[in-house]
Formats: structure tokens, sequence, C-alpha cells
């Protein structure tokens, strides 16, 4: 199973250069988990950047994947990791998801770097 978090999914939606790393684990569906906290923070940014119509259609693309719901015992875990690794509140709501799923988080930010389960890519200088 494959988690893209949302450095990953703007990266793709944007076809940007760096679109490609995301791109497998994002267009195998199948295999493809969508935590409720990448919706909220990809709405979010979308909403923003254009408008509420826009993240609408983009949140359709996120949903061919499996969305995941957070629970109480997700969220507690969450908050433990946060604490043991210093991670913010949604790179820990990803990652507990991940490790609840046994999926692999695909993702630039640094904040997942060396933890096990991720396949980072670094973002680019300049």
């Amino acid at each position: 199973m494959n988690i893209v978090d949302t450095s990953g999914w703007l990266e793709y939606l944007a076809d940007s250069p760096r679109a490609g790393q995301f791109a497998a684990a994002i267009e195998d569906t199948e295999h493809l988990l969508v935590p409720v906290i990448v919706i909220y923070e990809v709405f979010k940014k979308i909403a923003l950047a254009f408008d509420e119509s826009r993240a609408i259609q983009v949140i359709g693309v996120l949903k061919h994947g499996q969305v995941v719901p957070l629970d109480e015992a997700m969220a507690m875990g969450a908050a433990k990791l946060s604490l043991e690794r210093k991670l913010p509140m949604a790179d820990a709501l990803i990652y507990t998801t991940a490790l609840r799923h046994g999926a692999t988080v695909y993702t630039q930010d640094a904040h997942f770097e060396g933890l096990p389960q991720v396949r980072f890519f670094p973002r680019s200088e300049g």
C-alpha cells in the first residue's frame, strides 16, 4: 500500500518536473491510501490558490484511492508519535496511517527523512 503526502500530491497535480517521483504511487489506485488529513491540506491549498470549485474537482482525483478516516486510536497514536519524533500534527497523522496499514509514504517533506516505510525525495536546491 502507498500513501502520497500533500507535497507529493501538489507536485503531481501541478505536473511539475518532480511529479514523476509520485506518479506511480498515485496512479496505482488499487494500492493507494489517502488519509483524510491529506484531503484537508490539498483542498485548502487548492482553494487558496484557485477557488473552492477547483478544490472540489481536485479532491475527486484523490478519492480514486481509498480514503482512510481518522479514529480515536489513530489520533492518540499520532500524538504519541509526534511527541517521540517531533513530527508536526499532519505528518504524524499521515505516518500513523502508514504504520497502521503497512503502507509506504512518498514525500519530499524533510520531517519524514530517515523514517522506516518512507520514500523520501529531497527537494532540489535552487
